[in-house]
């Protein structure tokens, strides 16, 4: 194979385009003849930068006047901490759902700032893994938040309704699903994001937060993740990750070239149910996940038996199907298909899995 296409679930693949853009940049960057790893975050050059990506956000996902964008460092496991810390108020306590690996991580952290309650929403259909929403529009206002993830990178388990919350807020970690498609931003309290999959390089986290959820900071909340204060600082309260915001931005201009979400949404679609369509027909791969909860960012697959995964995997890597070695949690292979992945990276797995199951 002459190409390679890097299935990692993250950090993941970028677009190309991005990467040859910021290599022809790295040493010139706006004619300033040095990196924009070197110039000062508070410099008008890269002040310029910030404003224009968080616009660019703004139009891609349609964001409300009365919702902030931020920036943040710690990826979205530290957003695990800081989200409690920000947002449980006068009711001192939260609901969390969990529906796999990530959730319940989420849920473990936030334990320590407050009473968090869980509530399982993970059940088997048809011998399958499934979602059960609960309908949370009675209940969530007792409640200062009702947090979920939409996507399960691990186990590729995706939640593809928003949960009903009614009166209440709704916090959803969308580090994996987050400028894949069209979302109402205005159904949720909060977003995050940890950026190394569908936004940028690892080290950098988008926070999208409604603003009357900003202010309520606990004590013990560190400066640099107290929503006010981040807002207050133009998200520079200390010295960002200028090159990740740097490459986030480009990221954000390659979308806003290529259709925007829907078109991303249309793509996505594309690339999932073509691997799916495959899996479902073979006679040696098959998939663990119901139907109607099947990720379309991280298809999840096995054989069956843990030899015969390792080895398409070992034979695969060296015919350049990267990271295709599923979680060590769950075993299989797994293919991370984010929005840089081409239809061209599925339809290559495809030819190398259709030659491994006729071998």
């Amino acid at each position: 194979m002459s190409k390679v296409f890097n299935f990692s679930a993250g950090p993941a693949m970028m677009p190309a385009d991005v990467l040859e853009k910021a290599q022809n940049e790295l040493r010139n960057w706006e004619e300033l003849h040095t990196s924009v790893m070197e110039v000062s975050h508070r410099g008008k050059n890269f002040m310029a930068l910030a404003k224009r990506s968080i616009e660019q956000v703004r139009e891609l996902l349609a964001i409300p006047d009365n919702y902030q964008v931020l920036f943040a460092q710690g990826g979205a496991r530290g957003q695990f901490a800081a989200i409690p810390m920000n947002l449980l108020g006068p009711k001192g306590k939260a609901l969390y759902l969990n529906s796999g690996y990530w959730s319940n991580a989420a849920a473990d952290e936030a334990k320590r700032y407050g009473e968090i309650e869980v509530k399982d929403i993970l059940v088997e259909k048809d011998g399958k893994s499934a979602v059960a929403l609960p309908d949370l529009s009675q209940i969530a206002k007792e409640y200062d938040y009702v947090h979920y993830c939409p996507n399960e990178t691990i186990s590729g388990v995706e939640i593809f309704d928003v949960p009903e919350v009614g009166d209440g807020v709704l916090v959803a970690d969308m580090s994996s699903t987050i400028l894949s498609r069209p979302i109402d931003v205005s159904r949720f309290g909060m977003i995050y994001a940890g950026a190394q999959k569908n936004v940028g390089p690892a080290g950098i986290t988008l926070l999208i937060v409604r603003d009357d959820l900003i202010g309520h900071a606990q004590a013990i909340t560190p400066s640099i993740w107290n929503y006010q204060v981040l807002r207050d600082s133009d998200s520079m309260f200390n010295t960002p990750p200028t090159f990740a915001w740097y490459l986030c931005s480009l990221v954000f201009e390659w979308l806003l070239q290529h259709g925007g979400l829907a078109a991303m949404e249309q793509r996505n679609q594309e690339k999932a149910q073509t691997l799916y369509r495959y899996i479902d027909q073979s006679a040696v791969f098959h998939n663990t996940v119901s139907v109607d909860n099947r990720s379309r960012m991280n298809v999840t697959f096995t054989t069956g038996n843990a030899e015969r995964d390792a080895e398409f995997v070992a034979k695969a890597t060296a015919a350049g199907l990267q990271a295709l070695k599923g979680h060590r949690i769950v075993g299989g292979m797994r293919a991370s298909i984010y929005n840089a992945m081409p239809l061209a990276g599925v339809e290559a797995l495809i030819e190398f899995m259709q030659g491994f199951e006729q071998a």
